[in-house]
C-alpha cells in the first residue's frame, strides 16, 4: 500500500490528526474514532494496524496500556516525494501563467485599436 493510499481514508487521517497532538492511549483513540465515525473497536483496530504496518504510527506498551504515536519518518518521505514534483509542476504552471498574460495583452492591444471604418463611412465623417 502506498502512503497516499493510507492517507486517502478519512478515518486514518483523523487518527493521524489525533496522534499529531502527542501519544494517545489505544482506548482513547478507539473511543474518539468510534464516536466520530460510528465504527466498532475492531474496525478502529484494523486502521491502527494499517498505520503501524505502513510506518505512520508506532506503538509502545506501558503496563497494560498501548500508546500510539506518530512516526514522522514516512511523512518526511512523502513530503520529499512531493517536493520532487514541485519544480516540474510549478514550472508548467508558470509557463501557463505567462501564456495567459500574453494572450490578455494581445487582446487589450487588439481591442485598443479602433476598427477601421469602411471607405464610405470615412467619406461621411470627413464631410
Amino acid at each position: 500500500m502506498h502512503g497516499f493510499e493510507v492517507l486517502a481514508d478519512p478515518v486514518r487521517r483523523r487518527i493521524l490528526e489525533l496522534l499529531a497532538g502527542g501519544p494517545q492511549v489505544a482506548g482513547e483513540i478507539v473511543a474518539a474514532i468510534g464516536r466520530e465515525f460510528s465504527i466498532s473497536q475492531p474496525a478502529v483496530s484494523q486502521h491502527l494496524k494499517i498505520l503501524r504496518d505502513q510506518r505512520f504510527a508506532a506503538v509502545h506498551k506501558d503496563g497494560i496500556r498501548r500508546y500510539y504515536e506518530l512516526d514522522p519518518e514516512v511523512l518526511v518521505e512523502l513530503e520529499d516525494w512531493l517536493a520532487g514534483l514541485h519544480t516540474p509542476v510549478f514550472a508548467a504552471l508558470d509557463a501557463l501563467e505567462t501564456e495567459i498574460a500574453r494572450g490578455k495583452r494581445e487582446r487589450r492591444s487588439r481591442d485598443a485599436v479602433p476598427p477601421a471604418l469602411p471607405a464610405s463611412d470615412e467619406r461621411r465623417k470627413s464631410s
